[in-house]
């Protein structure tokens, strides 16, 4: 059974999360995932990997984890995604008790798709210097699994510093949700290796090139799985790409080369809107799953 998931920004001016997550669920999908910016810079130095234009769902989307629960309220069987979380803008003790309580709650639904951005000046108002981003992504990814797994967990690094603390509840994963790394430069592999659990880019089609060029998928499933061996982890990682259309050739290439989840993109609109695109969506994906 190949699964299927669906992705939006989930802003003010769309479908709710939670209406949208009981149509996704009443359709077979097997994932919601939800972005996140806390704000965008009016300054906009930053470019948009995606283009000339910054859409304005990218600062008028919700906080996931509080959309994110309005879908785990209205559904039994969900899985509830970032896609992705922006760990360089977040807290770990903050964001571990969110992501436990979340998953809690839900009874074990949540995957974290996690980055670390693109936008230097978003992460700056949040105290993390561009040039380091990666480095405190890693500390807290780190620091936020001992919170999970540990009665009293304690962290001691160059950008996470605590001694021992009582945190709970603990997921209902044992050890945490699924961590997907959501970027597809050169290091990523060795990174998913060391404290994820799959990878997860973005899918390019000619309106949208990864900021290093074209992304050979094919490729990176490869260097992911030696990055995996070579660092003596058990069992598979996982692979999911999001920002999928509605085209079941693109779906049946990318299952070959070894994904085994497919997100599809919806756009930040009304139900007249979203609703139609899903159902074609359901279509695509029955096809596969028959």
């Amino acid at each position: 059974m190949i699964d299927f998931g669906l992705l939006m920004f989930s802003t003010d001016y769309a479908i709710g999360p939670d209406i949208l997550a009981k149509e996704a669920e009443a359709h077979g999908f097997e994932s919601l995932f939800l972005p996140e910016h806390t704000h965008i810079p009016a300054s906009r130095k930053s470019p948009w990997p995606g283009g000339d234009e910054l859409p304005q769902e990218y600062w008028h989307t919700y906080d996931p984890f509080v959309a994110l629960s309005m879908a785990a309220a209205v559904t039994e069987k969900l899985k509830l995604g970032t896609g992705i979380s922006l760990i360089t803008e977040r807290d770990p003790i903050l964001m571990a008790k969110q992501v436990a309580s979340l998953d809690y709650l839900s009874k074990g639904r949540v995957v974290l798709g996690i980055g670390a951005g693109w936008n230097a000046e978003e992460m700056e108002n949040h105290g993390t210097p561009f040039v380091h981003r990666w480095k405190i992504l890693r500390e807290r990814m780190l620091a936020m699994r001992e919170i999970w797994t540990e009665e009293e967990a304690e962290y001691h690094g160059e950008f996470v510093d605590f001694d021992k603390i009582w945190a709970y509840p603990k997921p209902v994963q044992v050890g945490g949700p699924p961590v997907l790394l959501g970027a597809s430069s050169k290091y990523v592999y060795k990174r998913i290796a060391e404290y994820g659990d799959g990878w997860f880019p973005i899918y390019q089609n000619d309106k949208r090139k990864g900021a290093n060029g074209p992304v050979d998928y094919a490729e990176g499933i490869g260097r992911t799985r030696d990055a995996w061996q070579e660092a003596g982890r058990s069992g598979e990682p996982q692979f999911s790409i999001f920002g999928v259309g509605p085209d079941a050739e693109a779906v049946e290439s990318l299952l070959e080369m070894g994904f085994d989840r497919i997100i599809f993109a919806l756009p930040s609109a009304e139900p007249d809107v979203v609703l139609p695109m899903l159902e074609n969506y359901a279509a695509i994906a029955h096809k596969f799953n028959a």
